[in-house]
């Protein structure tokens, strides 16, 4: 089933549902997708919806038009805080990034163009994530007298290791598609736009008819186990794994197998 779009923070970000994929698009095309007021609720309102509809298996985020992904924060919001206290606290309407990692179901990010900044974070806090041969990546904070605020400081010494992520870092230089895929940033390279969106979509749809609760239980072990230790990872996944044992999933993948069909699974 398909459904039109819906809109979240004044139209800046669009959710609709194709089957068992949610379908997020930033939508402030004419600011390059700049995160204001309006992408941040959007996006954190649209991530807790997904997550809490039972027929959504799998989440794509996306964005409109032909010049990026996002470019980070939207400069012309920028304004002086009333104090330090104040703003290290988090407003969870506005978590965006947060509410993006926070998603239990697997994430991807389909990425073209620009993707720089508060963008590249929430690339970053998908599980998976694809780009077109034009996207250009980098966080350039230091260069604003700033570090990366939403993540970006954690997540890519995680992905790429701390050397590489402090050289972009401190450098603020911005880096192409192919150096992505070398260093390990995306895992996937579309040739130009439209390839990307068939092959993210794709790819999302592949993931959405697997069993929900085994790709939900993949993506706590591997997320959950990175801030392990490996004897207490290992303890992680074998509790995952006995758990699947007895769901009715399980059992309808094997009795598919047995009788040469495609199995229907439930997420039970």
């Amino acid at each position: 089933m398909t459904t039109d779009p819906e809109s979240h923070g004044d139209t800046a970000v669009l959710v609709e549902r194709r089957g068992g994929v949610g379908i997020v698009t930033l939508n402030r095309p004419e600011a390059l997708n700049a995160i204001n007021m309006a992408v941040r609720r959007g996006l954190t309102q649209a991530c807790r919806d997904l997550d809490s509809d039972p027929e959504i298996r799998a989440v794509l985020i996306r964005a409109a038009g032909d010049r990026g992904f996002c470019v980070g924060a939207d400069i012309k919001e920028f304004r002086p805080v009333d104090s330090a206290v104040a703003a290290r606290r988090v407003d969870g309407s506005i978590a965006y990034v947060d509410a993006v990692a926070a998603l239990t179901k697997p994430v991807i990010a389909a990425v073209h163009g620009f993707c720089l900044g508060g963008g590249f974070e929430i690339a970053l806090a998908c599980d998976i994530r694809i780009a077109s041969a034009d996207a250009l990546f980098g966080l350039p904070e230091i260069n604003l007298g700033l570090i990366p605020g939403a993540g970006g400081t954690q997540r890519l010494p995680r992905l790429i290791g701390a050397g590489r992520a402090l050289d972009l870092m401190l450098t603020g230089e911005r880096f192409g598609a192919e150096e992505a895929l070398r260093l390990g940033v995306v895992s996937r390279l579309a040739p130009n736009r439209d390839a990307l969106a068939e092959q993210a979509l794709a790819l999302a749809d592949a993931i959405a008819a697997k069993p929900p609760t085994a790709a939900a239980f993949v993506k706590e072990a591997v997320t959950a186990g990175a801030d392990l230790d490996l004897k207490a990872g290992i303890a992680l996944e074998r509790t995952l794994f006995t758990l699947l044992l007895t769901t009715e999933d399980r059992m309808e993948a094997a009795a598919a197998f047995r009788e040469k069909r495609r199995p229907v699974f439930k997420g039970r």
